[in-house]
């Protein structure tokens, strides 16, 4: 299991890193369009124009800015522990989905197998946090049972 975690955080670096790069590379590209934007006899197109590149740019600084938290926040989470209670980096099994318990990423495939990387903070997350092998919680009107925690 400590294995299946390493992968998993790894997996969410990897996302996080992905986000980061898109991130970076709009933001390059509409400073570059902006640079290479020509005022025009039409100086209203010419401001508008660069505006619009300026409200691009600040709308991918800030989804970088959001990406370099997730690092930071996945960064604190440990993978080389079990625990049967479900905290933080903990891999909860439910009869209804695996869950790794660190941050946002979506769905993670390791071995064909599929998980839920969730956030402690989200709906989900707070409900499986303190949750032990045995444990029901319910979410969205559906019933879960914890199978393991590890």
């Amino acid at each position: 299991m400590l294995l299946l975690k390493k992968q998993l955080h790894q997996l969410c670096l990897d996302h996080i890193q992905q986000r980061i790069n898109e991130a970076e590379l709009a933001i390059q590209e509409a400073q570059k369009a902006s640079n290479d934007d020509t005022k025009s006899s039409a100086g209203d197109k010419y401001e508008t124009g660069r505006e619009m590149m300026q409200q691009e740019t600040n709308r991918n600084l800030g989804q970088l800015n959001e990406a370099n938290k997730l690092r930071v926040a996945l960064n604190q989470v440990g993978t080389g522990t079990l625990s049967a209670i479900a905290e933080t980096g903990s891999l909860i099994i439910t009869d209804n989905g695996n869950f790794y318990l660190a941050v946002s990423a979506g769905m993670l495939s390791i071995n064909g197998e599929q998980w839920f990387a969730v956030s402690p903070a989200s709906p989900i997350g707070l409900k499986l946090k303190g949750l032990k092998q045995g444990d029901k919680f319910n979410l969205n009107n559906k019933i879960y049972l914890v199978n393991g925690v590890f």
